[in-house]
């Protein structure tokens, strides 16, 4: 599509584009396009792939939407807070303690309560469906002291699967990394999104979780924060972040 200058106007599907606003994931937002709630220039339209650009007026539930520019940042989570916007039980959130300039941000993925480490937060719906879509198995790296000491065989049970609910098989790859007294060291890797996934993993093994640490989601790591901390992620980083997805799309596509 052409403009009167000849300048091409760039055209996106119409559940990229509502994501992209940070209203919702790209999931989401296909939702609300089958349930008749989007708007383009006054018609309803319920085909996600339907192209539009910025000079269409879209609205959901009639709210009107505006494309904002994508912020990305990277928050070290201390423990004590749940990674919700809002909690029908009044638990304390990290939006309890974020500074005010990032309370508008959503994270990708969650943290327990009692788990610290790194958060990505973001405005970027599109972003947030890439990272946490099952899809694509995006490594997560975790610092972990369990009770008791652990050895070789336990590891192997963890990368051959624990049946952590009926018929909720959990995969995490882990090396142990040092023994302090009667505790264990470990580095553990997961490539799934399970609800506590580490913990219960570790007390069907009987070696309850002392402390988990999230050092690294994909290529961003932690690195430079201390608790409570964030940085703005810089847009090199986002991009070789894609990269990298793109590369494990391929190679999980392959090994398929």
């Amino acid at each position: 599509m052409f403009n009167k200058k000849n300048q091409k106007i760039e055209q996106i599907r119409l559940n990229k584009f509502i994501a992209s606003t940070g209203l919702c994931s790209r999931r989401k937002a296909d939702e609300f396009i089958e349930q008749g709630f989007v708007k383009v220039n006054g018609v309803i339209v319920k085909e996600m792939g339907y192209l539009v650009t910025n000079k269409d007026k879209i609205t959901v539930k009639n709210q009107p939407l505006k494309k904002t520019a994508p912020v990305y940042i990277k928050y070290y989570k201390p423990a004590g807070y749940i990674t919700t916007m809002s909690d029908e039980k009044g638990r304390k959130t990290i939006y309890d303690i974020l500074p005010d300039e990032v309370k508008d941000l959503k994270p990708v993925g969650r943290l327990d309560k009692d788990s610290t480490g790194l958060l990505i937060l973001t405005n970027d719906g599109d972003f947030i469906n890439k990272m946490t879509h099952p899809s694509v198995k995006i490594p997560k790296v975790y610092r972990v002291s369990a009770e008791g000491k652990m050895n070789t065989q336990h590891l192997l049970q963890m990368a051959k699967g624990i049946e952590i609910e009926k018929g909720k098989m959990a995969y995490a790859d882990a090396m142990i990394l040092d023994y302090e007294g009667k505790n264990t060291i470990l580095q553990i890797v997961l490539y799934q999104g399970m609800n506590r996934q580490i913990r219960k993993m570790l007390d069907s093994l009987g070696f309850p979780v002392i402390s988990l640490k999230r050092i690294s989601h994909g290529t961003i790591n932690i690195q430079g924060l201390k608790k409570g901390q964030f940085k703005y992620i810089k847009p090199r980083e986002i991009s070789d972040l894609l990269k990298y997805i793109q590369k494990l799309e391929k190679q999980q596509t392959k090994e398929t």
